[in-house]
């Protein structure tokens, strides 16, 4: 692995252009960092806003769970943007990131179902509980 997986691939110089979109998230960011993320809702799991990996900014990133979620405007829908998109995601997978993707629509009017989802996904990496001892 790279000499900074220990923290997550994360790239001080970018901390500006992240403060930057922390401080005017979109209004399906806001909504589900408030909803979902903030504070430890999502199984206890903390996530960040805006994370600088590598040469790139996150959405949000839980460190534990090796986790990115990217919130998709419209303009995501440009066949440019959707290439930039998949060059982008590749990368994070190669580092060891999990990326799962929602568009603001989904955010903002089905956020049961963006919550389900997210929810199976952390279900599905946690450890199972130790079998009972006993004899």
């Amino acid at each position: 692995m790279s000499e900074n997986h220990g923290y997550h691939h994360y790239n001080k110089a970018l901390r500006p252009y992240a403060r930057e979109n922390r401080n005017a998230p979109t209004k399906a960011e806001n909504h589900l960092w408030y909803q979902l993320l903030n504070n430890r809702q999502m199984h206890g799991y903390r996530f960040y806003r805006q994370r600088s990996v590598d040469r790139f900014i996150a959405d949000f990133m839980c460190k534990d769970l090796w986790l990115i979620i990217e919130v998709d405007g419209g303009y995501h829908l440009e066949e440019a943007v959707r290439q930039k998109d998949l060059a982008r995601q590749q990368r994070l997978e190669e580092l060891g990131f999990t990326v799962l993707r929602f568009t603001n629509e989904e955010v903002l009017h089905d956020l049961n179902m963006v919550s389900k989802t997210i929810g199976n996904w952390v279900r599905g990496r946690e450890a199972p509980p130790c079998p009972p001892q006993g004899g």
